[in-house]
């Protein structure tokens, strides 16, 4: 028991040993940490006074740099300032200068004044004196010759102007007998140099103009084609183009026979495109003539614009300009009408220059005097007149619409240039091989003829075909029957033959065709 209470004495006394130490150990390393804190905030706090007084340092340098700046750029405004002032000092010293010297001349100028204007003044008064003197001797010299004379003087001037007005009068009339003749012979050699000159500045090519063309086939397998089953093909195409297609035994070539030759052409270039695209049919021959007769129409506006601009000319309208191109398809005694006008334009140019007067109105007027051509088959009355009302709606000067009004000679021109766009219009015409009288009575049949069937009622089309041997008329199958079909027929056979006049017969054949087309979908 005693050893048992020893034992645990010492245990006890251990424990408390322990935790004396261990309490020691803690408040020893509590002050090591606190001290090591309080170095650290001791450096923190240097530090931060060194990095003022360096932030310090470098505001009042930055301070000092602005104050420095700013005295600066006041200095130089000050400096600016003071160096205008004195500019515009000198330059009010120099205006006070120059005002004192313009005043010295201005009283100078004033003195000199008043001594010229005393001067003119007594020589004013002296004039008048010696005014008064010549009228006095002029008096005493008139009373002196009228008791010379026994004349009056007025008398004395009635005979002086009579005896001037005599010789006066006979020398003017030698003059003027002189001037005449001398006119009348330089003016007919004047015209001779200027139409010759003319004639050889512009030369144009001969113009004949053909009622045929060809095309050309790949092959004389395509002829069939043209034709298709039961030559429906080939009827399609005429009627569509109005243009007869003749298929013989000439190898690889179809004839396209038509007195107009916009008709013709449309058909050529139909043809040709239908057999580059392979499907020969109707309704497709009639797609492509539609398309080619819109593409025809702007080539008709692109001849017409540049027909006006190879002439420099502006300001003309463009449905003139249209009808300008639509002359390129018409023909007058087989001349290019286009080509004529164009002519008809270069050479009354020409004389107006060899003459010094307006070349630009020559030209205006030398395009357009055939204007009326373009739609005279279409309007009541002679090219000229139609032409020039044409000139007169779309707003042309009064002197073109003379010109174009007088070329044929069935007025008087008010201009000189209408005299030449009619000399020019008859040289053009004159010229060796441009027309041709038959070809042209041949095409006024042909037109008679389409204009006789057309003014049937319930007539779609017609066409003129075979050189004018047969006449074909497409009717609407809505307003005209088969009877009434018959009747137009005869009708017009009898009309053709009271009004026209034709060598062997004309056939007559009306067409009347219903098509119904539906889609499947």
């Amino acid at each position: 028991m005693d050893k048992l209470n020893l034992i645990l004495l010492v245990l006890a006394g251990g424990l408390a040993a322990g935790f004396i130490l261990s309490a020691v150990y803690h408040k020893i390393t509590f002050a090591k940490r606190v001290k090591d804190a309080e170095n650290k905030a001791q450096k923190l706090l240097q530090e931060a006074q060194r990095d003022a007084e360096a932030i310090k340092k470098e505001a009042e340098l930055i301070a000092k740099d602005k104050s420095l700046h700013i005295k600066t750029e006041v200095e130089k405004e000050l400096k600016e300032g003071r160096a205008e002032l004195n500019q515009l000092d000198k330059r009010l010293r120099h205006r006070e200068e120059l005002f004192d010297r313009k005043l010295e001349q201005i009283d100078k100028r004033e003195y000199n004044f008043s001594k010229k204007e005393r001067e003119i003044s007594k020589r004013e008064k002296d004039l008048s004196e010696k005014e008064l003197n010549c009228e006095k001797l002029l008096k005493q010299h008139t009373e002196a010759l009228e008791r010379i004379s026994g004349l009056s003087v007025e008398e004395a001037k009635k005979e002086l102007l009579k005896r001037v007005e005599e010789e006066s009068r006979f020398e003017a009339a030698k003059v003027a007998k002189r001037v005449e003749d001398e006119a009348l012979e330089s003016a007919d050699r004047k015209a001779k140099e200027v139409l010759s000159l003319a004639i050889q500045r512009y030369a144009s090519d001969y113009v004949s103009d053909n009622t045929i063309a060809s095309v050309n086939l790949p092959n004389d397998e395509m002829k069939g084609r043209i034709i298709g089953r039961e030559g429906r093909n080939i009827r399609a195409l005429e009627a569509a183009t109005g243009v007869e297609l003749i298929i013989d035994d000439t190898p690889e070539t179809v004839i396209l026979s038509s007195f107009d030759p916009v008709r013709r052409e449309i058909a050529r270039i139909s043809l040709e495109r239908l057999m580059v695209d392979g499907r020969i049919h109707p309704a497709r021959i009639e797609e492509i003539v539609e398309k080619v007769k819109k593409e025809v129409e702007t080539t008709i506006k692109e001849a017409g614009d540049r027909a006006v601009f190879e002439l420099g000319l502006h300001g003309i309208h463009p449905e003139l300009i249209k009808l300008i191109g639509r002359l390129k398809y018409r023909t007058s005694y087989a001349q290019n009408v286009l080509q004529h006008s164009i002519e008809v334009a270069y050479l009354a140019s020409v004389m107006a220059g060899e003459l010094g007067v307006d070349i630009k109105l020559a030209k205006r007027a030398g395009i357009l005097h055939d204007i009326g051509k373009a739609v005279d088959h279409e309007v009541e009355g002679s090219h000229q007149f139609i032409g020039a009302n044409l000139a007169r709606k779309y707003g042309e000067n009064i002197k073109v619409v003379n010109a174009i009004e007088v070329h044929h000679g069935e007025g008087d021109p008010i201009t000189i240039e209408g005299s030449l766009v009619a000399a020019a219009d008859a040289l053009s015409a004159a010229r060796p091989g441009a027309r041709k009288e038959i070809l042209e009575s041949y095409l006024k049949r042909l037109e008679k003829l389409e204009k006789i069937a057309t003014s049937f009622n319930g007539v779609n089309k017609c066409y003129a075909i075979q050189a004018g041997r047969e006449i074909r008329i497409i009717v609407k199958p809505e307003e005209v029957s088969d009877e009434i079909s018959a009747q137009i027929s005869r009708n017009l056979a009898k009309k053709i033959e009271e009004e026209l006049t034709y060598p062997g017969q004309i056939k007559v054949t009306v067409i009347r065709e219903s098509r119904y087309v539906e889609y499947a979908k």
